[in-house]
């Protein structure tokens, strides 16, 4: 059996971590049998290596390795891709197609990001695991394969099973054995290492001289978070190699190519939400509400008032600013309830109208104002024939130029757009 040294050296595998050791020495011990294995790790870690050292190692060396990306590939055409379709089958389907696990018969498949599979596809892929059958889209004639499947992922597969979007089972067979590959900040003593080896090779690349770190910059290199780990470090590596004239390079300069350095302190958040935790949404639902009910009881004065002086001229000019006030809100209530409901609510189930205070008990009217009972019709007092108006009369001013004519009203264009549109004017 190959040693993890020699693996290492043969795969181009830089750094000296007992757990790096470790996920390579299962590769090297899993490789002679035919078991379903997963790779787990953040992204950026290097997953990609594990599946070609087991392929590399295994009887099947000499088969096809096919690695695919399953987070690449729409939903509409994966079944396509991994297990073919026959001509006809769908739309574009102009001619047969085999997939991956029928080119790839005795050898092995790479399934990178398999936590990105949709469902259908992961009941397909079940059944390769269980009895290595399969059917082609279109096709009803079962079909056997060979494959070795190694697996990949960095979402984390308990989560995805609890939300529905993982099958558990195929989990469990893709799982057999997990080899975990740690995140670059676990491995403090092998990032100067892999800086070192980046910087000497784009230096040959670029044919130019290789860039040193001084003692502040290895140090600053130590305590950065890296959370594209491996991939993050090698493009920082580039890019200095590329840019910079001065080949040693101090912790200033280096800071320059580290984005969001104040992301590396620590930060309290809860793991998950407590179901029943509403009281931040209560309030803003209370303002909401508030608000509304205020400009109603404004609304409710402005009334009372034309219904007591008769001052008509007034009242409207007072009630199109109060109008011109709700909606200015309209999009920073939108934002407040966007927060509390995920669900897209039909916007016109929310538009509130305020009932005409002309027909109110006569009785009541009578106890509080002194004024004639029969009250002559001069106009509608509703807020919704209120706003109907007004946003007429400002497109017919502008020409139907929605934004000169939000601008007068004093909304957004959005807005009168939406208003447009629910009023089908």
């Amino acid at each position: 059996m190959e040693s993890v040294q020699a693996t290492k050296q043969r795969f181009g595998i830089i750094g000296n971590d007992p757990k790096l050791n470790r996920a390579i020495e299962k590769a090297i011990q899993v490789a002679a049998t035919d078991i379903s294995v997963l790779v787990t790790g953040e992204s950026g870690v290097g997953k990609e290596n594990i599946p070609k050292i087991i392929h590399a190692l295994s009887h099947r060396k000499h088969g096809k390795y096919i690695a695919v990306n399953c987070g690449a590939i729409p939903e509409g055409t994966i079944d396509s891709e991994l297990f073919g379709h026959e001509k006809g089958s769908f739309t574009g389907a102009t001619a047969t197609r085999n997939g991956y696990f029928e080119v790839a018969d005795s050898g092995t498949i790479f399934l990178d990001e398999v936590g990105e599979l949709p469902l259908p596809t992961q009941v397909r892929l079940l059944r390769v695991l269980e009895n290595g059958e399969f059917l082609k889209v279109g096709s009803s004639k079962i079909q056997k394969t060979d494959v070795r499947i190694v697996a990949a992922t960095n979402v984390k597969m308990v989560e995805a099973i609890e939300k529905g979007k993982f099958r558990e089972d195929l989990y469990y067979r893709l799982s057999t054995i997990d080899i975990n590959l740690p995140p670059l900040r676990e491995r403090a003593e092998d990032i100067h290492l892999l800086f070192r080896k980046f910087a000497a090779d784009f230096a040959q690349k670029y044919k130019m001289p290789t860039v040193r770190l001084d003692d502040s910059a290895v140090q600053l290199l130590l305590n950065y978070r890296w959370s594209g780990n491996i991939r993050q470090l090698r493009n920082v590596a580039e890019q200095i190699s590329v840019l910079e004239q001065q080949r040693e390079i101090g912790a200033n300069k280096l800071r320059q190519y580290l984005p969001n350095m104040s992301s590396n302190l620590p930060a309290v958040i809860k793991s998950k939400k407590q179901e029943g935790d509403f009281s931040n949404e209560r309030e803003i639902l209370y303002k909401v509400l508030f608000d509304m009910q205020r400009d109603v009881n404004d609304l409710k004065k402005l009334t009372l008032e034309l219904m007591k002086n008769g001052n008509a001229s007034k009242v409207q000019e007072e009630n199109s600013s109060l109008i011109k006030k709700i909606y200015n809100d309209d999009q920073n209530h939108e934002e407040q309830l966007a927060a509390i409901v995920e669900d897209d609510f039909n916007e016109e189930s929310h538009s509130i109208e305020v009932m005409d205070l002309r027909h109110k008990d006569a009785e009541t009217k009578k106890g509080n104002y002194d004024f004639v009972e029969e009250v002559e019709e001069e106009e509608s007092l509703s807020l919704h024939d209120k706003e109907l108006e007004l946003i007429k009369k400002s497109l017919e001013k502008y020409d139907g130029k929605r934004k000169d004519a939000a601008d007068e009203l004093g909304i957004s264009e959005r807005t009168l757009y939406r208003k447009i549109k629910q009023y089908n004017l």
